[in-house]
């Protein structure tokens, strides 16, 4: 299983995740509670090992000021949000970059085929809410066998079940490891990348 942790802003909670086994990381450099600057990225990328995807996260920003601003941090993986066109996929690859291209689960029915990301992520129909959604209605969509991540809801108590019901080739985390908005409780990180894990 395939576990990405994201929205992480401080050097302690980059460590938790990938000491426990984490294969992703992201930081937030678009506008949110949990938004970190490319330098604190720069910064954060240095508890990053060799083999941990360090991801720079975006929502509003064109696919061309999301590549300046991962790059302006050290980055190698974009993740888009928002609607998105295969040109936009062109753009982070021209560049020599990684795709992480999110979409939710009320995006149109051709925002889930084949653009040619490394990864989809696949969030709740309404993202950023942090609630437990029917996470096996990801099983009527036709994946074809592709690398994707369920997102949206996700807690160290949920995510075994909620895996095994969708049918994820991997899983993203960032409300449901919080004390509160924007601030990562360690010992939550440590307990979702185990129960995802295992």
């Amino acid at each position: 299983m395939f576990v990405k942790v994201c929205g992480l802003s401080t050097p302690e909670s980059v460590q938790a995740a990938v000491e426990s086994g984490a294969d992703a990381v992201g930081f937030v450099l678009t506008k949110s509670p949990r938004e970190v600057s490319p330098n604190r990225a720069r910064d954060l990328l240095v508890h990053v090992p060799d083999g941990v995807a360090a991801v720079g996260v975006f929502r509003h920003e064109t696919a061309a000021d999301a590549v300046a601003t991962a790059r302006e941090a050290g980055l190698e993986w974009v993740q888009l949000h928002g609607t998105r066109s295969p040109e936009d996929v062109k753009t982070v690859h021209d560049a020599g970059m990684k795709l992480v291209r999110a979409v939710t689960m009320g995006a149109a029915p051709d925002e889930f085929a084949e653009w040619g990301e490394e990864l989809l992520l696949i969030d709740a129909a309404v993202p950023g809410s942090g609630e437990a959604w029917d996470y096996s209605s990801v099983r009527k969509l036709d994946l074809g066998g592709r690398q994707w991540l369920l997102a949206g809801g996700l807690t160290p108590s949920n995510v075994g079940a909620a895996a095994l019901e969708a049918q994820a080739w991997g899983v993203d985390v960032s409300s449901g490891v919080e004390s509160s908005r924007g601030v990562k409780d360690l010992g939550l990180v440590r307990a979702f990348v185990r129960a995802a894990k295992a």
